[in-house]
């Protein structure tokens, strides 16, 4: 029988991350995944916004991590075929199995890795035992379940998941192409919907790399609809007609590769206050990846457990649900828990209900849209004209 500190069960974004911090804290762990190399799939694909980036730089890796990524640093907004405005943006490109891997590289010991696939989880309020595939034993004081949306070593301790709204959202990722040049205009794009019932809330286009501008599409549509094949079969078509004014923006396009399409469940676990076990990230609650805050509650959950909670748990005998409790009511986790779902129903709504309210907020967010674009636009005219006036007259 192996023993250490913590157990982590999966090693996709949150358990790789918390491998990699409690390493660097110098506390024994050992991350748990079937995956010796984490393989492509279809997650996260960028970084962004002043917040997220603030929130993964409380994990200490954001400065060894993002240097591998692509860097926007400005965003074109357009709706209608109508450029809103060029926004200055802190934005980065990768993939998700390289993000994954980039942080599984900063795995340092005393934590480990171990490739394997775990069939059993015995958990107490003492220490708990975790068995793998090739009959393996590891003793821990902590588990922590980074697994997902895998559900049997939840529903073998007791732990259950409740959909809150089935196929709340679809996600589409693929390569999008210029056609007769070079490169696309702009160096990233969000561009929004242009009518309700399109179920489109929005594209957005980023660079991942040097050559390549990857697409993520967003839409409101349940799995079996036949707009998904239409959009695998004919994308360009389809993407046209979703959003008729697109190549104003972009000019003719082409799309490259194969179409990702990955359908979310919003979702959350039920009865998880068990000792000597916590969850993370999408094993927790699930939620929509339209309003891109899904890793803002893993870098949250991962740095409140593990520069917060786990410290302290292991300062004393014993891993007690009351122990335990302290994460789950962590004010820290449970705002940006609340606010991540609250988000994701209201980025719904405002998307696609003709209500008089949520037309009106639509409205609001064009004329925002476009008040930021034409006062940055008129402070730079300024600026250049301050300039150009500060400069020796030639006779």
């Amino acid at each position: 029988m192996r023993y250490t500190d913590i157990a982590i069960i999966g090693g996709g974004l949150a358990g790789s991350t918390a491998a990699a911090m409690l390493g660097r804290a110098g506390i024994p762990t050992v991350l748990i995944d079937p995956h010796d190399v984490y393989p492509f799939d279809f997650r996260v694909e960028k970084l962004g916004g002043g917040v997220q980036i603030a929130r993964f730089a409380r994990t200490g890796l954001a400065e060894v991590v993002l240097p591998g990524a692509t860097h926007a640093r400005e965003n074109w907004i357009a709706r209608f075929g109508r450029l809103l405005d060029r926004a200055p943006v802190d934005q980065y490109g990768i993939m998700y199995d390289e993000l994954v891997n980039a942080i599984r590289a900063e795995i340092a010991s005393p934590a480990e890795f171990i490739c394997g696939k775990v069939t059993n989880v015995a958990i107490s309020a003492e220490r708990q035992q975790v068995t793998l595939g090739g009959g393996e034993t590891i003793s821990a004081r902590l588990v922590v379940l980074a697994n997902g949306l895998n559900v049997s070593l939840r529903r073998m301790i007791g732990i259950e998941r409740e959909i809150t709204s089935p196929c709340h959202s679809i996600s589409l990722g693929f390569d999008l192409v210029p056609v007769g040049r070079p490169a696309f205009p702009f160096p990233a794009l969000t561009y929004f919907s242009e009518r309700p019932s399109d179920r489109v809330p929005y594209l957005t286009l980023f660079p991942v790399g040097e050559r390549r501008m990857r697409a993520n599409l967003f839409v409101y549509r349940q799995a079996d609809d036949p707009w998904l094949r239409e959009m695998r079969v004919n994308p360009v078509r389809t993407l046209d007609a979703a959003l008729p004014r697109l190549s104003r923006i972009t000019g003719e396009f082409a799309v490259a590769g194969d179409i990702k399409v990955r359908p979310a469940d919003l979702s959350v676990s039920t009865n998880y206050r068990r000792p000597g076990i916590v969850l993370v990230g999408d094993a927790f609650s699930v939620t929509c990846p339209v309003t891109g805050t899904g890793t803002d509650k893993v870098f949250t959950d991962v740095a409140q457990l593990c520069n917060v909670h786990i410290p302290a748990w292991l300062a004393s005998e014993g891993m007690g649900e009351d122990k335990i409790a302290a994460y789950y009511d962590d004010p820290v986790k449970t705002a940006c828990d609340a606010w991540s779902m609250a988000k994701a129903f209201d980025f719904r709504r405002v998307s696609m209900d003709t209500g008089l309210y949520w037309r009106a907020q639509r409205g609001a967010r064009f004329l925002s849209w476009l008040g930021r674009g034409a006062l940055r636009r008129l402070g730079g005219r300024r600026r250049r004209t301050t300039i150009q006036g500060a400069l020796p007259q030639t006779p």
